[in-house]
């Protein structure tokens, strides 16, 4: 499987299998990439209906420029203060980094945002400085604190205070919960506004019963949202089970 970094050719296929409509992972068998690869290329460059392959690739290039050698110092420095080590699963680490925040970006996440997010889960302490994650990322201090706010308001870290004025962001263990509980308080206002919509449509009429089952179904599926959420909301602080005798414990 080739490696390194992708070629103007492949931005050219990746364009193409786009436009054919073909799925990532057809376009990935046809380059003979991970399909991670290709995922993360299409977001990172305008998302399916904007990719050019052109733009794309001297983005690319103009990126890979502006890098500067210390880049495996400067992560180095960074994994310690995380409390992470270093040593021949950076690679490893790097690559699920890349894929999870492409993950988070296709549930509706800005790319900055899912890389500061991805790196507090990460990390073992859950926490990081603004300059940490400033030089992790390699980007600017207004890019890290826009990707902060963001996520601030969406309630998926916080925000703490340590050394006089100095802060740390760190991932909210409860965080899920609560956008559990955000999606099925929304689902709850589209049930209202449907049948406020019946009222005026009248029941009776095909636009009023298709609202009334539409209330009906939101209903349905946020009480059962809110019920999953408040039963399975202690998975996110109970702590790993030991391993069993002669099972090597994850990492180990």
């Amino acid at each position: 499987m080739p490696g390194g970094r992708l070629t103007a050719q492949e931005r050219q296929q990746i364009a193409l299998g786009l436009a054919d409509d073909l799925a990532y992972a057809e376009i990935a068998r046809r380059l003979d990439r991970p399909t991670s690869t290709v995922t993360r290329e299409v977001m990172r460059h305008g998302g399916p209906g904007a990719y050019r392959a052109d733009l794309a690739h001297r983005s690319a290039q103009q990126a890979a420029h502006r890098r500067r050698p210390s880049a495996t110092a400067r992560n180095a420095r960074v994994s310690r203060a995380a409390g992470r080590g270093t040593g021949q699963d950076d690679a490893a680490l790097r690559a699920y980094e890349e894929t999870f925040t492409t993950l988070l970006m296709q549930s509706g996440l800005p790319r900055m945002s899912a890389g500061v997010l991805t790196l507090l889960y990460v990390a073992d302490s859950g926490s990081l400085t603004a300059a940490e994650l400033v030089e992790r990322l390699e980007v600017s201090p207004a890019s890290v604190s826009k990707a902060v706010a963001l996520l601030e308001n969406l309630g998926l870290i916080r925000r703490e205070r340590v050394e006089g004025r100095r802060e740390r962001y760190a991932a909210d263990g409860d965080a899920w919960y609560q956008s559990m509980v955000a999606a099925a308080r929304s689902n709850a206002q589209l049930a209202q506004a449907a049948r406020e919509g019946v009222g005026v449509l009248g029941r009776e009429t095909p636009a009023g019963a298709r609202l009334e089952n539409m209330a009906r179904f939101m209903d349905f599926v946020g009480e059962s949202i809110t019920r999953a959420a408040e039963q399975a909301r202690e998975l996110l602080h109970t702590p790993p089970a030991p391993a069993a005798d002669g099972e090597e414990a994850p990492g180990a």
